[in-house]
């Protein structure tokens, strides 16, 4: 009589436990996905090598090779005859320039 009554608590405690994980499994699927997380604030007024580095995604001991291929890459998708904002494609020339130690003056143009 005993036996019966376990394989049923077991029957039970299986559909219980396969409702939930198809529950947590639905939840997750419809969730969306976490943003990446990039640098929160804005531009400082006189950009540094840290900065000019996030903007171009790099290390601030890149070398110059990387650097110009990082800024072509960056250029490419936000050039302003491909419907860029010319703020930052002066933003990216001069953190180029800074990575490369060009800087001549006060920075960008705006």
């Amino acid at each position: 009589m005993a036996t019966p009554l376990l394989a049923g608590l077991a029957v039970a405690a299986a559909a219980l436990a396969g409702r939930y994980g198809i529950q947590a499994w639905q939840s997750l699927k419809t969730k969306p996905p976490r943003p990446r997380k990039f640098y929160e604030g804005g531009f400082q007024s006189k950009m540094t090598r840290r900065e000019a580095a996030l903007i171009l995604g790099l290390r601030e001991s890149a070398t110059p090779a990387k650097v110009k291929e990082a800024h072509r890459k960056v250029m490419v998708a936000n050039h302003p005859d491909a419907g860029g904002s010319h703020y930052l494609a002066s933003k990216i020339n001069e953190a180029k320039d800074v990575m490369l130690g060009k800087t001549k003056g006060s920075g960008s143009a705006f």
